[in-house]
């Protein structure tokens, strides 16, 4: 499980919590990289859009190809998921960063 979250967030600190594994990184990047590389920025954009929570982004990824260094937004998979918490102040900002729309104009740029 590790190896799969330090392929999309390589600075992340982990911590066990009974049978949880929780991880803390202070960089979306490589996620940001995976989905520009993997050409998913409009299919990204509907579940970090749909996981908004108030200041915070709640996303699940399929385990198997976060290991392989793949981003796959998911729910249920067989092998089990990871669940991504992402705090922000402006989460719709981030997602635009993380994720731009590529059949929409960008957005104006934050002062």
């Amino acid at each position: 499980m590790k190896v799969a979250i330090l392929n999309l967030f390589p600075d992340a600190t982990f911590s066990r919590e009974g049978d949880e594994l929780e991880g803390e990184s202070s960089s979306v990047e490589r996620l940001r990289e995976r989905i520009h590389a993997q050409k998913i920025r409009d299919s990204a954009r509907g579940p970090l859009l749909h996981g908004i929570e108030g200041s915070r982004i709640r996303v699940t990824l399929n385990k198997q190809a976060a290991y392989a260094g793949r981003v796959s937004f998911s729910a249920d998979s067989p092998l089990g998921d990871i669940e991504i918490l992402i705090e922000a102040e402006d989460p719709e900002a981030l997602i635009d960063a993380i994720a731009e729309s590529t059949t929409r104009p960008p957005p104006a740029p934050l002062l």
